[in-house]
């Protein structure tokens, strides 16, 4: 690793100020997304801005017709609660297939979505849900925060604080996962939610999670997995690695959306 000054803040309000102090600081939730890239030297902040024990951050509450988790709920806390498993088991599921015990017990649900990595999660929950994402600054819609690989609408002096996710009343989960990771080499996150439907895939796509809307218009008919039977999305765009190419990812899309409806 290179050098750099680490803070341990008290508040979100001390750790913004911080980041406006300092350009190229970052911020260190559970330490899974940016640890790994400091270490291979991918990254070189000159100060970590470590928020993981900021009181009060870590809360899980059914509001109304949503779940709002604060940023530091670690995926094993979401993945166990009673509050999400009774309202959006779908979301508890996901929590619980992230990573490894390892994974689970430190990463963070804000810091999964602060770093947007391509192959994660939580970025297909969030978007096939059409959550709201809460920063210290205001409300960002789930179809405006995500706006490329690693890449999201927060500003530089911007935190994630909470997450609120909208009940569905029908909601699913598929992932094809890499075998030694458990990262989605394609997963699809399926949702209704009155006349709203989503389809959400992280994994496939070269520019990160994005919504499929032809399936969606499709399964506005009917929500059955035979509404998108012998439909596929384009190869173009389609991540191309040693795992596995354009061609076989955007098949797999379509295999695994059907499979989370079916789950739905």
């Amino acid at each position: 690793m290179y050098a750099f000054k680490y803070h341990r803040p008290g508040t979100i309000r001390q750790a913004a100020n911080l980041l406006a102090k300092n350009p190229e600081a970052k911020i260190m939730a559970g330490g899974h997304s940016l640890l790994p890239v400091m270490k291979l030297r991918l990254a070189k902040p000159s100060d970590i801005i470590d928020i993981g024990r900021v009181e009060g951050m870590n809360t899980i509450e059914l509001k109304g017709r949503s779940i709002v988790i604060g940023a530091l709920a670690r995926h094993i806390e979401v993945a166990n609660s009673k509050t999400v498993k009774d309202a959006l088991p779908a979301l508890a599921e996901v929590a619980g297939m992230i990573g490894d015990p390892a994974v689970r017990h430190r990463g963070t649900l804000g810091g999964s979505l602060a770093n947007n990595d391509p192959n994660a999660d939580y970025p297909a929950v969030v978007l096939g849900l059409g959550a709201t994402i809460i920063t210290n600054k205001r409300r960002i819609a789930a179809d405006d925060y995500f706006t490329g690989m690693f890449s999201t609408a927060l500003e530089p002096d911007e935190i994630i604080t909470k997450v609120s996710f909208p009940l569905a009343k029908k909601a699913a989960y598929q992932k094809f996962r890499h075998p030694a990771s458990g990262f989605a080499l394609v997963g699809v996150f399926v949702s209704k939610r009155g006349s709203d439907i989503r389809v959400a895939v992280t994994g496939a796509g070269s520019n990160g999670v994005f919504r499929v809307k032809a399936f969606e218009e499709a399964l506005k008919k009917r929500f059955s997995p035979k509404s998108i039977e012998g439909m596929t999305v384009p190869a173009d765009g389609m991540n191309t690695d040693i795992h596995g190419s354009a061609e076989y990812r955007a098949h797999l899309v379509g295999v695994m959306a059907r499979r989370a409806l079916a789950a739905a």
